[in-house]
């Protein structure tokens, strides 16, 4: 009995949907960000350059300059906690294991709402931890912690942590324990063997997650809002301020093509440092 043969149109289908969910929607973005500003609030179709010239000003500088610098920031705090987690997750029992992935599963099936009030509440002084602190003796008043840099930080490690984990599992469970046993059985000390052979044949697969942290987080919306301070905002809530509050549609669609752009050119340097870890 011959297979089924699948027809060929059907690999059309992943195609068609990335251009009518993506290419369209992105080209009209494109279109949006050189067209001229309305005063009405709107624009008027056209060609001109005004809001790509608008990127060499203070402004923007200032706003990319915070955004990179969070996320940035973001990345390797998830990357710094979640290696050697992973690292000592790894040497548990399969059953451990499986839980504590489907724990770090559940955290990313939370929106970012419910935990941008949760840790607003976490943070906060009339319920927050200030009130423990204070109860132990280690501040003589309850304080506020949010809206702060910490806050705002604390919410983006929460969320990239789960997904440094993930994308570092899968390699470190398939190190080989035995090269570590050769390094210390050479006479490197368990911190030295780590650094020097962990950390080098891991190399790719620490790329990857930092890279991917720091794309999650470059586009993070909510929690900048929620626990941040106006002058903590990230790009993308500039741009929603840029369309919406200031009324112009062409500044905001002009960053949204250029973080875009930033996203698919790291998620790019993620897969070749993938690749480049798997060859090694």
């Amino acid at each position: 009995m011959n297979g089924a043969v699948t027809p060929r149109w059907i690999a059309l289908w992943p195609a068609l949907m990335l251009g009518l969910f993506f290419l369209v929607p992105f080209g009209i973005m494109i279109s949006v960000s050189f067209a001229q500003r309305d005063a009405g609030g709107f624009y008027q179709p056209g060609f001109e350059l005004a809001s790509y010239a608008r990127f060499l000003a203070p402004f923007f500088a200032r706003v990319l300059g915070v955004s990179l610098a969070v996320s940035l920031g973001a990345a390797a705090i998830c990357v710094l906690l979640a290696f050697p987690f992973t690292v000592f997750l790894a040497s548990m029992s399969r059953k451990v294991q499986t839980r504590v992935l489907v724990v770090l599963l559940s955290v990313l099936s939370l929106s970012e709402v419910i935990i941008g009030f949760s840790l607003s509440t976490l943070l906060s002084q009339t319920a927050g931890i200030g009130n423990l602190f204070y109860w132990l003796g280690l501040i003589e008043a309850p304080r506020a912690y949010t809206p702060s840099l910490f806050a705002l930080m604390t919410g983006l490690c929460y969320l990239g942590f789960p997904f440094a984990v993930l994308v570092l599992y899968a390699p470190v469970s398939r190190l080989d324990p035995e090269v570590v046993e050769a390094a210390r059985t050479m006479g490197a000390s368990a911190p030295r063997a780590f650094l020097g052979v962990v950390v080098p044949m891991l190399r790719g697969a620490i790329v990857g997650a930092f890279i991917l942290v720091f794309v999650f987080t470059l586009g993070s919306y909510l929690l900048p809002q929620l626990l941040g301070r106006p002058e903590h905002w990230t790009l993308s809530v500039h741009i929603t301020d840029q369309a919406i509050y200031q009324a112009n549609l062409p500044f905001a669609a002009a960053m949204s093509v250029f973080l875009m752009l930033v996203a698919m050119a790291l998620v790019g340097l993620s897969s070749l440092a993938a690749r480049d870890g798997g060859a090694a």
